[in-house]
């Protein structure tokens, strides 16, 4: 193996274990700081690594982008995709799939509504596969940012900057288990969305309903939480989670598709 990459591999994996200062990095891998500064820079370059405001180093976006969709991604999209059909199916609505990729939302899966988008709904201003959002500004984003631990918001919230007043707004998201976006990212969209839960009882993705306020007004959005929460519940169940009173199969058929 190449000298450099082994070098590179190594600053990585010993990141996973908390962020390290450009001596602690050079000490690890055994280099002259001037080493392993370039490294990091290069690391850095390509989304890898990320320098804090206290100028010590932790794992980047890209690189948990990829572990996302190593580990997790292909196999949630994979899991959750007869159920977001599902529900796209049965109201008509956009219906996303995203996960947290630092301060962004990253949607991995998205069903199309089965109505032409408004006018004012420009295509590029929707979110696409592949496309990324800012966490705090969407009810998706918000939900995932809420399951976090306080280690790992104050991390994210100093990191991106966030408003410290962000903290009550995810409190109370975190005790509901779910999310509004009044047309709070994109311009004349309404968004409702709630949290999928891994076997370890952890959000691992959020699933969102997106709808013109020129085609559905906030109240019928809202009418369909019960919907929605029976579809993650689904998801999570499905997934490997464990259920909660919350879920149900008969409004979405989801103890059939879970056991078939």
């Amino acid at each position: 193996m190449s000298q450099t990459v082994d070098r590179a591999l190594t600053i990585l994996t010993s990141l996973g274990d908390g962020p390290a200062s450009l001596e602690q990095a050079a000490n690890r891998i055994g280099v002259h700081k001037s080493t392993a500064l370039r490294l990091l820079r290069t690391l850095e370059e390509h989304g890898f690594v990320q320098r804090q405001a206290d100028h010590r180093y932790r794992l980047g976006g890209r690189l948990l982008s990829l572990a996302h969709t190593a580990l997790e991604d292909i196999d949630v999209r994979q899991v959750c995709a007869p159920y977001l059909a599902s529900l796209n199916e049965r109201y008509g609505h956009t219906v996303h799939l995203a996960v947290l990729d630092g301060a962004e939302v990253l949607y991995v899966d998205k069903v199309d509504a089965r109505y032409p988008a408004p006018p004012h709904c420009r295509p590029g201003e929707a979110s696409r596969i592949g496309g990324r959002a800012p966490a705090a500004a969407t009810a998706a984003g918000r939900v995932l940012l809420a399951d976090l631990t306080d280690d790992q918001l104050a991390t994210v919230m100093e990191d991106a900057r966030l408003p410290v007043d962000l903290h009550s707004d995810l409190a109370a998201v975190r005790r509901q288990g779910w999310s509004l976006e009044q047309a709070d990212y994109a311009a004349g969209v309404n968004c409702l969305a709630a949290p999928i839960k891994g076997n370890d009882g952890r959000a691992i993705a959020a699933c969102a309903i997106s709808v013109p306020t020129s085609v559905a007004p906030l109240g019928e959005l809202n009418r369909l939480l019960p919907e929605l929460l029976c579809t993650v519940e689904a998801v999570s169940l499905a997934y490997g989670g464990s259920p909660t009173p919350r879920w149900c199969d008969s409004r979405c058929g989801a103890k059939a598709a879970a056991q078939g």
